[in-house]
């Protein structure tokens, strides 16, 4: 079995700044695309940061502000959020494709982690 655990999320003010992990464990025999997606209240889910065989790309409405990085002995990706705004709010899902024993690659996804952002 594999596992996607994410810590961190909760209220912040605007402007504020937070950090999101999200760790993998289990029966991994290699970790690809690592990432995180976001849904907001009546809202469809949408990508925030992905990161790529070394690249890494945002979404335009969090670009320059958020930064996604991945320690591969760690088998752990973060999401440093910085000058957040209340349009930011949302669950935050982290993201994993995962090699199994067999080779092919298995997508899996976090628990969710609530951001909000008020004053």
């Amino acid at each position: 079995q594999v596992q996607l655990v994410e810590s961190g999320g909760g209220l912040v003010q605007p402007g504020e700044s937070q950090t999101l992990s999200c760790a993998v464990s289990g029966s991994i025999f290699g970790v690809g695309d690592m990432g995180w997606y976001r849904q907001a209240p009546g809202k469809e889910r949408e990508l925030v940061a992905i990161t790529s065989g070394g690249s890494t790309n945002y979404a335009s409405s969090v670009k320059g502000r958020f930064t996604i990085s991945r320690d591969n002995a760690k088998n752990t990706v973060y999401l440093q959020m910085n000058s957040l705004k209340p349009e930011d709010t949302a669950v935050y899902y982290c993201y994993a494709d995962v090699r199994t024993a067999r080779g092919n690659t298995i997508p899996h996804w976090g628990q969710g982690a609530q951001v909000t952002v008020s004053s």
